[in-house]
């Protein structure tokens, strides 16, 4: 089980530095177990090998039938034989191992000097058996798909110009990244065999059909409200199982949810939602729709929908808080998105044109609330994506 990772780690085939690569090597040997989850196929177990270089470390991975037998009703001197000397400890896929949560506990309190990492797949089963074991021992994070910003650093500014269109259409998971000859097959693969995976092994979901049509229709209303009641007509349930496909799908890293904004005026929408797909490549294989951006007449949601999750990344990764909204009054009147953070309210609306740049706010919203407000086009995201989002 003693692993030492060699400087020689192919990443995906592609040596993108993450961004959290150096958060989480600032929080090494601080008491706390290092937790990171994210979606299957974004780079968890290479994030953490790249991190772990040059150091003797046991890995247990929870996909292995006799490390999960290994660990069963483990006590300290079965973990005390498997550790020994080694100060480094990584399970990976850790929501597959029965009582993780103690088990980190028991690490962390009677195995002194051992830091312990922690990867999975599914906040579903991390989440819950981790929450109350590991309270105050632990660091969490989320790992996206590569961000834009990781992917300009690596590539540069010119060659990252030169594939947005195509990383909006094909998204930022690494291995449609690395086979760009074939990324209609790695979008495949990663829809068909990993997508659903931690839903349906772990959420005792019966009916994966029903998943698959819930999953496209959402698709098919990228950038508008989504309505359970709507959809659950559409597909023959009530609006209760819709939430409950909803909410599994958000935890197993598939989509999230958008609230809409609402203080101030009686003619605000209050409780309607949007739902964003955290990559735009797995939102286009579900729909089987590839086509390049030019002859899309959806560029206009894949873009708000590529924008929204890549701020996403960069809230994360910076570690800023941030409550995020659209808003749309009964009138029709809309912003995009308005983001809360550090008690000030910032307005964006998208663009993939930048002919629209000027085109004033709805005024209803700016005189009830004290925002700034900024168009996002093609010739400006790369700050929106650094939180440089000064109003013009």
């Amino acid at each position: 089980m003693a692993v030492v990772f060699s400087e020689n780690i192919v990443y995906l085939g592609i040596m993108i530095r993450r961004k959290l690569q150096d958060i989480i090597e600032k929080q090494y040997h601080k008491g706390k177990a290092i937790i990171v989850l994210g979606p299957r196929q974004v780079g968890k177990t290479t994030l953490i090998q790249q991190s772990l270089q040059g150091k003797e470390c046991v890995f247990l991975n929870g996909d292995d039938p006799d490390v999960r037998e290994l660990l069963r009703n483990a006590g300290k001197s079965r973990l005390e034989a498997i550790i020994g000397t080694r100060q480094w400890v990584f399970i990976d896929e850790a929501q597959r191992i029965e009582n993780i949560g103690l088990l980190g506990k028991m690490i962390m309190d009677q195995i002194k000097g051992v830091q312990l990492i922690i990867s999975g797949s599914s906040a579903l089963e991390i989440n819950d058996i981790t929450q109350e074991p590991m309270t105050g021992r632990k660091f969490e994070h989320l790992l996206y798909p590569i961000s834009y910003i990781e992917f300009e650093d690596h590539v540069g500014y010119i060659e990252a110009t030169a594939q947005l269109e195509e990383r909006i259409v094909y998204g930022m998971y690494p291995d449609v990244i690395n086979n760009r000859h074939n990324a209609h097959e790695a979008l495949r693969n990663l829809t068909s065999s990993y997508l659903y995976k931690d839903v349906l092994s772990f959420a005792g979901i019966k009916k994966p059909d029903l998943l698959n049509r819930l999953l496209r229709a959402i698709a098919l209303q990228l950038g508008s409200e989504v309505s359970y009641n709507e959809l659950g007509q559409l597909l023959g349930v009530d609006k209760s199982t819709v939430s409950r496909y909803i909410d599994l799908l958000e935890k197993t890293f598939v989509l999230f949810r958008v609230p809409s904004f609402s203080r101030n005026l009686r003619n605000e929408i209050k409780q309607n939602r949007k739902i964003y797909f955290y990559d735009n490549g797995i939102r286009n294989a579900i729909i089987n729709n590839l086509n390049p951006l030019s002859l899309r007449d959806d560029k206009g949601a894949l873009w708000e929908n590529y924008l929204i999750s890549e701020r996403m990344k960069a809230l994360a990764y910076e570690r800023q808080s941030a409550n995020c909204y659209f808003w749309r009054t009964v009138q029709g009147q809309e912003i995009d998105y308005v983001e809360e953070r550090t008690g000030e309210l910032s307005a964006f609306e998208f663009k993939w044109r930048s002919r629209d740049k000027h085109k004033r706010p709805p005024s209803s919203f700016m005189n009830s609330y004290s925002a700034t407000y900024r168009i996002i086009d093609k010739e400006n995201f790369r700050d929106f994506l650094k939180l440089e989002t000064n109003t013009e």
